[in-house]
């Protein structure tokens, strides 16, 4: 998913400096703000199969 995209997502979950963060951190907040864990990009396996960012997520942690 590319970055405009993202913060489009984050600033309809009104995430706070949305515009200023880089993809990870982004993400990381939109997890948050969902009241998920912020893992994106920080576990090797992850178990969470309908997770939105998983594709991107797993294919860099290899």
């Amino acid at each position: 998913m590319k970055v405009k995209e993202i913060r489009k997502i984050a600033r309809e979950l009104k995430v706070k400096n949305y515009s200023r963060m880089k993809k990870d951190e982004l993400i990381r907040s939109i997890q948050i703000a969902e009241g998920n864990t912020d893992c994106y990009k920080r576990l090797a396996e992850c178990g969470e199969e309908e997770c939105l960012w998983r594709k991107d997520c797993q294919d860099n942690t290899k």
